[in-house]
């Protein structure tokens, strides 16, 4: 775990409290580290979940799609993820135009449950979004922590967890941004090539400094 900073105390850009964004690539490890947080007792607003709740049967957001991209959403404006994920991340103008179609509902989400989370009094919520910078989502965040790896590792992850062909784990990398972005576009970096055990406690002492330099204890 590398820091980018030195420490010092951060005046949050919102009053009482402050977001923590949390990316990474596929395969990092990012998830395992948002859960944990989670399991801690931190306020998570997961963007993966905010993306399935702005895309449910029905939706606005899925009618747009359904214009774009007619095979993946039925006629009762049900989305198919797994046929719409395997045309764009094998075309990178296709997936620019479902990200500028999808991201400002997932960004107007976003804003209503980090206000929600202010409401009830937290000071700290971590936004866990894989495409943090691609949502334009980090202009929610007070400071970003990227989880990365190296691709071999995250190759074997990902054949391993999602049981997909090298293709496809081929052309979902291609579609993101390579890990020299993460490291010159966030705050801090967390390594992952090692052991979940290491991961884990280099996520909770990472986020303890964090917590002292928002005054968010």
């Amino acid at each position: 775990m590398s820091f980018l900073f030195p420490y010092k105390k951060i005046t949050t850009k919102r009053q009482g409290i402050a977001v923590v964004g949390l990316t990474g690539q596929s395969g990092s490890g990012k998830t395992m580290v948002s859960d944990y947080l989670a399991d801690l007792g931190y306020s998570v607003i997961n963007a993966d979940l905010v993306a399935r709740a702005v895309t449910v049967r029905g939706s606005d957001c899925n009618r747009k799609l359904r214009e774009l991209f007619p095979d993946c959403v039925n006629e009762e404006l049900e989305l198919d993820r797994r046929k719409l994920g395997s045309i764009v991340f094998a075309d990178k103008e296709k997936l620019e135009l479902l990200n500028s179609t999808i991201f400002p509902y997932i960004n107007s989400l976003i804003e209503m449950e980090i206000a929600e989370f202010e409401d009830i009094g937290s000071k700290l919520v971590i936004l866990d979004a894989p495409t943090l910078f691609e949502a334009g989502a980090d202009r929610h965040c007070d400071l970003i922590i990227s989880v990365v790896s190296d691709d071999i590792i995250r190759e074997q992850r990902i054949a391993k967890r999602d049981n997909l062909p090298p293709q496809q784990i081929a052309d979902r990398f291609n579609s993101q941004n390579p890990k020299s972005f993460y490291v010159k576009n966030s705050d801090y970096i967390i390594e992952n090539n090692g052991s979940k055990e290491a991961l884990l406690v280099n996520a909770k002492n990472l986020i303890e400094k964090i917590k002292e330099q928002f005054d968010a204890e």
